[in-house]
């Protein structure tokens, strides 16, 4: 199941432990919070809402708070000695989604444990296999110019 919510003026397709980065909110990190406006609902039976689905939420914890990449505005102004360097760092919170609530349900107060990942089982490999040997890389054949120096 997927929604699509709106948040700090953005829409943003959402399913369950995904994590996004929208505009900066208000909480501390561990907080969990909602978001009301679910402007659509997809899976099986999907809705779509008139703006917004009535008793749809999405939950989600703050994970952290971070800045983007420096934007660098530079005015020059050409033979007049002006110029001037602005820098600018937008504001950004990490969200992770926990759950999808329908029917006016809320969300927990506490964020549920994460599902735990099994971690990926490498293929074994038969007894009498060699090892892998990486190949040097071959050299470039030499150029015409450079074959013409060297008869000199």
């Amino acid at each position: 199941m997927f929604a699509v919510i709106k948040a700090g003026g953005k829409q943003y397709r959402v399913a369950a432990e995904d994590v996004i980065r929208i505009d900066r909110v208000e909480a501390e990190p561990g907080k969990v919070i909602e978001f009301g406006e679910v402007l659509l609902l997809g899976g099986d039976s999907p809705q779509i809402g008139a703006p917004t689905i009535s008793g749809a939420m999405v939950a989600g914890v703050v994970v952290q708070h971070t800045r983007g990449d420096k934007v660098i505005a530079f005015k020059k102004r050409r033979r007049k000695n002006s110029r001037r360097k602005r820098g600018f760092r937008h504001d950004f919170s990490v969200i992770r989604i926990t759950e999808i609530l329908t029917n006016g349900a809320k969300p927990a107060k506490e964020p549920p444990p994460r599902p735990k990942r099994e971690p990926k089982v490498k293929a074994e490999v038969p007894e009498g296999t060699p090892p892998k040997v990486k190949k040097p890389a071959m050299r470039a054949p030499a150029s015409k110019k450079t074959a013409a120096k060297g008869k000199k």
